[in-house]
């Protein structure tokens, strides 16, 4: 068992010394051994053939030289490793981060690795994550216990993963997949409301006719959906048609630029809680005024029943029109 320790340090041990010059004294914090130790382990390394130098007292590398990427191919790598380390819950994805940055050529790759430092210190739940993933690498039924959004009850569920998505708006991780024990439909689940996760034994495979794309297609977020979407239809005001325009959001059609600058606009969403598309509806509201909803009347109506309550929060319009609230003794 030490040998096979030993052996695994020793090859983590040369990818993070491709990655840039490294003291003595860092690698022994990094990997919990003592600085004597590492200096056995550089000079087993020398002997199984890596290229390791050294630089200065106590500083070592090994010359690495990344694959040859267009531009382009190295910006999109860059801009993938700065959204790895916006979403990593746990340490352990520093190791994939690592990986990442020895594909790039610097200054890119020294940028990478400097803008995410830190990531060690993130104590993230890694089981739940652990689980998920080996779920769906071993095709093997995952069991857990889910508490939706708002509620507090915890229930038993069992999945059979087959996509992992992460939300563009929290970056969050989701799951995928047949839920068997109680919707006996394809949903997505959110890990962070997972606890308890476990594999069983049984196996599956994911159906030939399952695409993601087509899954997510009607979404606004995660919440995917196979059946008919519900169609919204917007009027943008002049003031936020620039936002429309540059915004690349999914789904949004563009119907008609009117006279006046506004903007008539249309998407397909998945239908939620009462048939209303609950993920358009924050970002519709994120636009305030200078968006009116056209259709559905049902979304159209749950808006407005928000802003009233949002008015009753503030009191009377004349507090809402600038005048300071009123004290209370």
């Amino acid at each position: 068992m030490g040998q096979e320790a030993k052996s695994a340090r020793l090859l983590q041990m040369a990818e993070a010394l491709k990655l840039r010059p490294m003291r003595v004294g860092e690698l022994a914090r990094r990997f919990g051994v003592s600085e004597r130790t590492v200096e056995r382990d550089l000079e087993a390394l020398l002997e199984l053939g890596f290229p390791v130098e050294r630089l200065a007292r106590g500083l070592y590398r090994i010359a690495d030289r990344p694959p040859s990427l267009h531009p382009i191919e190295a910006l999109a790598l860059f801009a993938a490793g700065r959204l790895l380390y916006h979403q990593a819950p746990t340490r352990q994805y520093r190791m994939a981060l690592d990986k990442l940055a020895r594909m790039l050529p610097e200054p890119l790759r020294g940028l990478l690795l400097r803008s995410t430092q830190g990531l060690e210190a993130r104590q993230g739940e890694s089981r739940t994550l652990e689980m998920v993933a080996r779920a769906l690498l071993e095709r093997r039924v995952l069991a857990f216990e889910y508490r939706s959004g708002g509620s507090k009850n915890w229930r038993p569920k069992e999945l059979l993963v087959y996509f992992l998505e992460a939300n563009r708006a929290n970056l969050g991780l989701y799951a995928i997949g047949y839920e068997r024990t109680y919707h006996r439909a394809v949903l997505t689940f959110k890990l962070s409301r997972m606890r308890h996760a476990r594999l069983l034994d049984e196996s599956y495979e994911i159906p030939q006719d399952f695409d993601p794309n087509a899954y997510l297609r009607r979404a606004w977020g995660v919440v995917g959906v196979r059946e008919k979407g519900v169609e919204v239809r917007l009027r943008f005001a002049p003031e936020a048609a620039w936002r429309v325009l540059e915004g690349d959001y999914p789904g949004l059609h563009l119907e008609e630029e009117l006279p006046d600058g506004s903007l008539l606009a249309r998407l397909e969403a998945a239908p939620f809680k009462g048939g209303v598309p609950w993920e358009v509806l924050a970002w519709v509201q994120s636009f305030g005024p200078r968006v009116e909803v056209l259709s559905p009347p049902e979304l159209r109506r749950l808006w407005l029943e928000e802003a009233e309550r949002v008015l009753a929060l503030y009191g009377n319009r004349q507090e809402v029109s600038g005048s300071p609230p009123k004290v209370r003794a």
